[in-house]
C-alpha cells in the first residue's frame, strides 16, 4: 500500500499543482488545462499520476479557502485513471494517449532506452537524415547490438562518415546532449507514436493464439475459404505451444524454471511427443522421471484446462523473448560457417 503523504514540505511544485487539481474537480481542472502549455500539461499530469494517497492536513495548508470542503472529503488519492480522465475533457484521445504512455512507461526510462526499443529498419530511415556527428552520438548511446543492426542499413559511404566521428567523439556536453534527446523525443518518437499501426494480420493472429482450439479451426477454416492470403499470414504469425521447438535448449531449460511445475505437468498432458520430448531432452534423468510422474498422477483431464496451461507457458515465453532472455527464431535455417 502507497504511504500516505502527509509532509507539506516534501512536495514539490508540481505535486503541489496536481493536488490542488485534484481538489478543484474534474471540470474545473480541465479548464486549468486548457491554459496550460503542452510542457506544463506533462508536468503536472506525471506528478498526479503518481502522487498517492494526501492526507487531508497537507489538502488543507494549499486550499485554506476550502478548508471545510477538503476536511469532510478526507483523503485525496491520484491515479492514472483520474488522471486520463482529466486530460480527456481538454485533449484529443490521441494525444492524452502518447502523455499517458510516456508516464506510465518504466521508472527512470530514458530516451535512448526507448530508442532501444525501435524497429532497427525505422531508426535507420530516420538517422540517415541526420548529420553524421549526431548519427554517430545516437549510435554511441544505444546498445552495441541495436546500434550494429541500424548501422549496416545505413549508405555506406554515410555509415563510413558516421564511424570515423565515433572514433574521434569526445566528452559530450550536457547542453549538446539534451538538446539531441529534446529533438529526438519532439520530431522521431512523438511522430513514431502517432503514426505506428500494428498490421491487422498482426492484431489477429493475437487474438487467434487466444482461442482455444476448436474455435481457432474453424475460424481459419472459415477465413481460408474466403480470403487464403490472409489466412496464411495469419497463421505464419502465430506462435502456438507447438512452436515452443523453435526455441534453443537453454531457452527452454529458463522457460522451465519460469513456469510452474503444475501448470507445465498439465500442459503437456495434452502435447505432442515431439514437444513432450522436446522438455524431457532438458531435464535430468531425475528430474524427467518426476515430470512424467507428476503427468501421470493428474488422470483424466478437461481439455480447455490443458489448453490453458499451454497458452500459460506460450505467454510466458513471449514475455522472456521480448525481454532478450530467450530467443524465438523465425524457422529459416541460420547462415553457417565451416
Amino acid at each position: 500500500m502507497a504511504r500516505v503523504r502527509d509532509d507539506y514540505r516534501s512536495l514539490t511544485g508540481a505535486q503541489k499543482a496536481a493536488v490542488l487539481m485534484l481538489t478543484l474537480g474534474e471540470e474545473n481542472a480541465a479548464k486549468l488545462f486548457a491554459q496550460m502549455h503542452e510542457d506544463e500539461i506533462k508536468e503536472v499530469s506525471a506528478a498526479m499520476a503518481t502522487l498517492g494517497p494526501v492526507a487531508a492536513s497537507v489538502v488543507e495548508r494549499l486550499c485554506q479557502e476550502f478548508a471545510s470542503q477538503i476536511s469532510a472529503a478526507g483523503n485525496l488519492v491520484g491515479t492514472f485513471e483520474s488522471t486520463e480522465r482529466l486530460l480527456l475533457k481538454t485533449l484529443p484521445r490521441d494525444r492524452v494517449t502518447q502523455i499517458m504512455e510516456e508516464i506510465r512507461g518504466p521508472a527512470g526510462r530514458t530516451m535512448w532506452d526507448k530508442l532501444g526499443n525501435v524497429n532497427e529498419v525505422v531508426l535507420a530511415n530516420y538517422l540517415k537524415n541526420e548529420y553524421p556527428q549526431t548519427v554517430a552520438l545516437v549510435l554511441s548511446r544505444i546498445k552495441p547490438d541495436h546500434a550494429a543492426r541500424v548501422l549496416q542499413l545505413l549508405p555506406e559511404a554515410f555509415a563510413m562518415e558516421v564511424i570515423m566521428r565515433m572514433l574521434r567523439m569526445e566528452a559530450v556536453q550536457k547542453e549538446i546532449l539534451e538538446g539531441v534527446e529534446r529533438t529526438l523525443r519532439q520530431e522521431f518518437m512523438s511522430n513514431l507514436a502517432r503514426t505506428q499501426r500494428r498490421d491487422a494480420h498482426e492484431v489477429m493472429a493475437d487474438i487467434f493464439n487466444n482461442l482455444d482450439r476448436s474455435a481457432e479451426a474453424r475460424f481459419l477454416a472459415a477465413l481460408e475459404e474466403r480470403n487464403r492470403d490472409a489466412a496464411e499470414r495469419i497463421k505464419s504469425l502465430m506462435f502456438t505451444f507447438d512452436d515452443l521447438t523453435r526455441i534453443n535448449s537453454q531457452g527452454i531449460q529458463l522457460l522451465m524454471r519460469s513456469v510452474e511445475k503444475e501448470k507445465l505437468a498439465l500442459a503437456l498432458k495434452g502435447a505432442s511427443d515431439t514437444i513432450k520430448e522436446l522438455f524431457f531432452s532438458n531435464l535430468s534423468e531425475r528430474a524427467g522421471k518426476m515430470l512424467r510422474e507428476d503427468i501421470e498422477a493428474l488422470g483424466p483431464v478437461r481439455l480447455k484446462d490443458v489448453e490453458e496451461a499451454q497458452a500459460s507457458i506460450v505467454a510466458t515465453a513471449k514475455d522472456l523473448a521480448a525481454s532478450g532472455q530467450i530467443v524465438l527464431s523465425d524457422g529459416r535455417e541460420e547462415e553457417l560457417v565451416y
